[in-house]
């Protein structure tokens, strides 16, 4: 029998885009086996050598968490007046960093939730890492809201507990409709993240080697044995829970939107904000899968599971959900024009339009991801990448032209007040994406980074299909 030259076989198709299609060397995809899948994951998690990189990368997330949590000591003793905060800018980064992580949360329980029931099969490559990207990111989200009330240590007031004060929360409130919201979903995406893992646990809890190991994976994996009673009782809970998920999706960031849009500020009180907000949460969402989805699988060696094929599905979903915001950033113009306010005419023709937030917010988030119609684009990963990283530059800057309609008002000069952030604000936004990087380098080194059950559950369909996609050869390992 002929040897086949090893290197062949790793599944690097994206590098075959030579212009003569004479020139292009044949491509071998190697088909991901039950075995293959397993030993390929579960080394992730119980490999004795981590690599260089991850140590790299978790020193710095450490020390940026660290910083933050340093800042927020500060703050407690210090006051919010270390912010940029002011009148009448009162909410200035804490809110915009709040509304960004929280849109990043969703398109974990997209890709796991809403594509589980409608059948989409590619989803289950990286519904693993994008269920987790959701818990972090709730998390980082739901820091900024605590600190921001001033007292954080009553922050436990906006619950309406039975106290002997008498005091109710404002339950007509927006921002007590985040709190319920973002707590349920938070809730509901831990435990459906938690349950689709258990089968994986176990895995890791049979070929783990030491003692602690198999005793922590043994009672994470709630004693699963892999019988034909738990495989049913698992498929209902899990149907069940991505049932109970779907219309958090979209129900979370439609009451974060109603935060602004119940208002009477100009550019804020529109009916367009609940699905501009939902699109624009999957599509910095989608970005973020991305963004952490290629470095995943060149560091790991999985790019014979997470295959171009589903980065270009991702990128479809990003190319859609943007043309939904290209929309809604034309038709917030159209409607102030349409309306013939002068206030909403002025906010948008005089103030934003002069704005450099506004225009980085369009180049991210309009124009740059327009080359994702071209397929040669979506299969390059590195131009995906930088693009994916653009667009959740562009989100962040999108909350941030919403907030900043807040320093400008025509009709009162008087209390128009340029907002400024200080290092403070800056510093606690970066170091917020230390703590969600040091929450996520500690699940992909610890915890099945793939859903092992779900991918082995669609071999060899899913093989085939990413051949057909990338006109690679098919080889059976």
């Amino acid at each position: 029998m002929a040897t086949i030259n090893a290197d062949i076989l790793k599944p690097q198709v994206e590098d075959n885009t030579a212009e003569d299609p004479q020139k292009r060397a044949p491509l071998i995809l190697r088909e991901p086996t039950f075995t293959s899948v397993t030993e390929d994951v579960t080394d992730l998690a119980l490999r004795k050598k981590t690599p260089l990189a991850w140590y790299i990368c978790f020193a710095v997330s450490v020390a940026l968490m660290g910083y933050l949590f340093a800042l927020i000591g500060y703050l407690m003793t210090t006051g919010v007046g270390v912010w940029g905060n002011n009148q009448p800018v009162s909410w200035g980064f804490p809110i915009v960093n709040f509304v960004f992580w929280v849109g990043i949360g969703h398109a974990g329980t997209l890709i796991s939730a809403i594509l589980f029931l409608f059948r989409q099969n590619w989803r289950t490559s990286v519904n693993r890492f994008a269920e987790a990207m959701t818990i972090f990111a709730v998390m980082c989200a739901g820091l900024f809201p605590a600190i921001h009330v001033g007292r954080a240590w009553l922050a436990y007031w906006l619950m309406p507990y039975p106290n002997q004060m008498a005091m109710w929360p404002q339950f007509r409130s927006p921002l007590l409709w985040d709190v319920f919201a973002v707590s349920t979903y938070a809730t509901v995406s831990m435990l459906f993240w938690y349950v689709g893992m258990i089968p994986d646990l176990a895995t890791l809890r049979d070929r783990a080697k030491g003692k602690i190991q198999q005793i922590a994976y043994g009672i994470a994996a709630l004693g699963w044995r892999g019988s034909t009673h738990h495989w049913r009782r698992y498929e209902k809970a899990y149907l069940f829970l991505a049932a109970l998920a779907t219309p958090l999706v979209l129900s979370v960031h439609s009451v974060v939107s109603f935060d602004f849009a119940i208002s009477q500020v100009p550019g804020w009180h529109t009916t367009i904000f609940p699905p501009y907000f939902v699109a624009g949460a999957i599509y910095g969402g989608f970005a973020m899968v991305i963004v952490l989805a290629i470095p995943c699988r060149q560091l790991f060696g999985l790019k014979h599971i997470i295959t171009p094929r589903h980065l270009d599905n991702m990128a479809k979903v990003m190319l859609a959900t943007g043309l939904i915001i290209t929309y809604a950033y034309a038709i917030e113009f159209f409607t102030a024009w349409y309306s013939q306010s002068a206030r909403e005419m002025d906010m948008f023709f005089n103030f934003r339009m002069w704005s450099w937030p506004f225009w980085v917010m369009i180049a991210c988030n309009v124009v740059f991801p327009q080359l994702l119609w071209f397929k040669r684009f979506r299969n390059k990963t590195t131009v995906l990448w930088l693009i994916a990283v653009g667009i959740n530059v562009g989100m962040w800057f999108e909350r941030f032209v919403i907030i900043l309609s807040l320093e400008h008002d025509a009709s009162i000069p008087a209390n128009s007040h340029p907002f400024m952030p200080t290092w403070v604000d800056i510093s606690m936004l970066v170091g917020s994406f230390g703590l969600f990087f040091t929450f996520f380098l500690l699940f992909v080194r610890y915890l099945p980074m793939v859903a092992m059950a779900e991918v082995k559950a669609i071999l060899p369909a899913a093989h085939a299909e990413d051949c057909k996609a990338t006109g690679a050869s098919e080889y059976h390992s």
